[in-house]
């Protein structure tokens, strides 16, 4: 599955997961990330392209959406239900996973049951197919918040239970409170973020859960578009010390590795970057698609099949970028954004 000039063709066949603990439907290894629907930051507002985008991924048979009562705020939810009953035809609700996260801000069962009862309404679903924490809470542990999950899952609203930016340690006793399995842990997993391959992978595929991926490409900095010399104008980039010249030039031997591999598979650099994610086991890429176009482009990805010697090469181009951020980068920072203004 190629995305060519004229796009991806419809009868490419997308890859799914299999061997999952729970009878949840089926995952395609690339879903869609949906947090820039309804913002204007990123250039995603547009509800009636969102709908354009909604549509082409279930016609190239994506399964997975990724949302969140966080983003928009609580507008992500909203558009996402939408546009699949919009585009869905019968018998369209057996055939996705709506994935959907409770922020919690005070992680207690009845605060999460509310918030459920809430994101399945906006969603305009009556069953939430994975509903995640969104965050491990700093001080307070997960036992109340996955009774109130269990109790979801009891009463029929909640399917699936997941986790998100949850260690190995914490995700197993998220599983121990809940008395059951939590399916999935949404990690930051890319080429520049690849601590999930580690612990949570490995953990994933021997138990049957699922590592979801978000920002595979590390929000753009893996699609070979930018360089020291052609740098981003969004100015949510520009505010990141990631999109320093320095650190753009500091990542041109990555994306020479890349565009090297691209070369071989007949692909953009992009696309290689989310085989690299979905080569690793029970691994879901959730990238973000602010055109029809890129979508296509992402779902064409999970066709690409590493070789080894391709993935291993990847990663150790990958373990040699050192990119300076933190605080001492934050001068830097201004000036981009102001010179720029």
């Amino acid at each position: 599955m190629r995305a060519g000039p004229g796009g991806v063709e419809d009868t490419a066949q997308v890859r799914y997961l299999d061997g999952l603990a729970s009878g949840s439907r089926r995952w395609s290894v690339m879903g869609l990330g949906t947090w820039q629907f309804g913002t204007s930051e990123w250039g995603y507002g547009d509800a009636l392209e969102a709908g354009r985008i909604v549509a082409r991924a279930r016609e190239l048979g994506v399964t997975v959406f990724d949302t969140a009562e966080l983003y928009g705020p609580l507008r992500s939810e909203r558009i996402l239900g939408d546009a699949l009953r919009a585009c869905g035809g019968p018998g369209w609700r057996d055939e996705v996973v709506i994935a959907t996260k409770f922020f919690p801000v005070l992680p207690l069962g009845p605060v999460l049951r509310r918030r459920a009862v809430a994101s399945a309404a906006r969603l305009g679903v009556a069953e939430l197919d994975l509903y995640q924490v969104h965050k491990p809470h700093p001080l307070i542990g997960d036992v109340s918040a996955m009774r109130g999950m269990a109790e979801l899952q009891r009463t029929g609203l909640v399917r699936d239970a997941g986790v998100s930016s949850y260690s190995l340690e914490r995700w197993l006793a998220a599983e121990e409170a809940l008395g059951g399995p939590v399916l999935s842990n949404q990690v930051e997993f890319s080429l520049l973020r690849r601590l999930p391959a580690g612990a949570l992978v490995p953990h994933a595929a021997a138990h049957g859960r699922i590592v979801m991926a978000y920002s595979p490409l590390a929000q753009g900095l893996l699609t070979g578009r930018y360089d020291a010399d052609h740098r981003p104008t969004n100015a949510v980039r520009r505010s990141k010390p990631e999109w320093l010249p320095e650190n753009l030039a500091a990542l041109a031997p990555l994306t020479d590795a890349l565009r090297d591999v691209a070369s071989a598979h007949d692909a953009p650099p992009s696309q290689v970057a989310l085989a690299w994610v979905v080569h690793h086991p029970n691994t879901v890429a959730i990238p973000g698609a602010s055109s029809v176009a890129q979508l296509e482009s992402n779902v064409a990805a999970a066709d690409i099949v590493l070789t080894s010697d391709e993935y291993a090469g990847l990663t150790a181009a990958a373990q040699r970028v050192r990119l300076r951020t933190g605080p001492a980068t934050l001068p830097a920072v201004a000036r981009e954004l102001f010179s720029r203004r």
